[in-house]
């Protein structure tokens, strides 16, 4: 995004800051140049190690900080909106039917509102969803600690809640590049990704931890505080409207439908790009078994505890995807990107079939870290493919399509093996599942050669 040795800015260059940022750091400059640059050899545990480097840069501190203080208290909020359906209702059917009700809204406005990210300044987009999200979380403590006990008004706040998430996230990816050096991009997004997943770990344990002590509402309520934190320091970032000459003419740029429909234009355009976003599909939509996860809890590994079993099943997969991305360097130097999203789903594919045979809750946990480190090589490198694409003026629809893709296809797993479960059984829906990952993943490379081809 800029080189300090090579580039001065200009008053072109140059938006305006956001009041209070002090650090010349914190002024995003243009399109970041794209060649190879040398990287510096390191050695020891550093070659095996998460690289650090964009952490120097101070809005792009406070952006990932800003992930850092949500991580926790989102889960706490993912923990609590299926907890209590099941509560209501006794059905997992329910728990996915509440989850597919997010889904609309979430695919709706995460494609227009990359729209919108590649039209207006990206910081006031993060300020206004935020704090909508933060106000959605509010309204779930209210019911809760009513004991209203409506699903369907779980599902609507969801709805919601999903809405505002589907226009903060395109925003908030896009604006890494805007934050960072281009040799930074993948260290970057490691270190949200990382971040996130933490927070998958933390938020999890805590909340089976927390409700036999202060009670299902009070998570709500936690989540609804952290996100206060977090409009803090969305406010303190730098301003970041469009940047001059990206191809969209002068003056105020669009943000309608036929825009979202160039974004589609623009992945239809280059296969590898689509071919990566249909592999994370397989992955997500046919193999993520949460939604089973309440039941399993209850029945199959209610012996160690409802509360633990619930905790350490939600949290197995993002434990895995932490410890993937702390030890990253063991992978990130790799230049078969393809091969690298190929692999990682099957490897995902053969794990989730391992936690659905497995009679032990260690041995489920096991599977599910297993597969949590093979979800992130699979995040790390299908965000590579994307960011090796996507100009400026194009990244909030990319990232937007990538919300959908990444945030939706659990949704659409949640109902698919919510019902399958509640038909089939829960061990026997998962299993299916994961293999079906592996046989259609496997075809897909076979039928269409360009995504295990590539590399950089």
């Amino acid at each position: 995004m800029y080189d300090e040795t090579k580039r001065t800015r200009t008053a072109v260059d140059t938006p305006r800051r956001a009041a209070g940022d002090d650090a010349a750091d914190d002024i995003p400059a243009r399109e970041p140049e794209t060649g190879p640059e040398p990287e510096r050899k390191r050695s020891g545990w550093r070659r095996w190690a998460m690289d650090t480097r964009p952490l120097r840069h101070p809005a792009f501190r406070r952006l990932w900080t800003s992930t850092t203080i949500t991580a926790v208290g989102s889960q706490l909020t993912a923990v609590a909106v299926p907890k209590q359906v099941f509560d209501i209702t006794g059905s997992s059917a329910w728990v996915g039917y509440a989850s597919f009700a997010g889904l609309v809204p979430l695919v709706v406005f995460a494609l227009w509102g990359g729209a919108v990210a590649d039209s207006v300044d990206r910081r006031k987009l993060l300020l206004v969803t935020n704090a909508g999200i933060a106000v959605t979380s509010l309204l779930f403590w209210v019911q809760a600690a009513l004991g209203m006990e409506s699903v369907w008004l779980l599902m609507v706040l969801l709805a919601l809640q999903q809405a505002l998430f589907g226009m903060n996230a395109p925003a908030r990816s896009a604006s890494i590049a805007r934050l960072v050096p281009a040799s930074e991009l993948p260290a970057a997004n490691a270190l949200g990704s990382t971040v996130a997943q933490t927070g998958m770990v933390v938020g999890p344990l805590l909340a089976g931890a927390l409700i036999p002590v202060i009670g299902l509402p009070e998570l709500y309520l936690v989540d609804s505080l952290a996100l206060c934190a977090a409009v803090w320091a969305v406010w303190k970032l730098p301003a970041l409207p469009p940047l001059h000459g990206s191809g969209e003419g002068e003056g105020k740029r669009r943000a309608g439908w036929r825009e979202v429909a160039a974004g589609f234009r623009y992945i239809a355009a280059s296969q590898v790009l689509l071919l990566s976003f249909l592999a994370d599909v397989i992955a997500m939509v046919l193999g993520m078994p949460r939604a089973l996860f309440p039941q399993l809890a209850a029945g199959t590994y209610a012996s160690y505890g409802e509360g633990f079993a619930l905790g350490l099943l939600f949290a197995a997969i993002p434990f895995g995807a932490v410890a993937g991305g702390l030890l990253s360097g063991t992978f990130s130097r790799a230049r078969r990107h393809g091969l690298m999203v190929i692999g990682s789903v099957v490897v995902w594919g053969l794990a989730v079939a391992g936690f659905g045979l497995s009679g032990s809750l260690w041995w489920a946990v096991a599977f599910l870290a297993v597969g949590g480190v093979a979800d992130m090589v699979s995040m790390v490198f299908r965000g590579a493919i994307l960011q090796s694409v996507a100009t400026d003026d194009m990244r909030g629809r990319m990232q937007g399509v990538f919300t959908v893709v990444v945030a939706g296809g659990p949704r659409l797993a949640d109902l698919f093996h919510g019902t399958a479960g509640s038909v089939f059984g829960t061990r026997t829906a998962v299993t299916a599942g994961g293999l079906l990952v592996v046989v259609a993943m496997l075809a897909l490379a076979v039928a269409m050669p360009a995504l295990r081809r590539y590399r950089i």
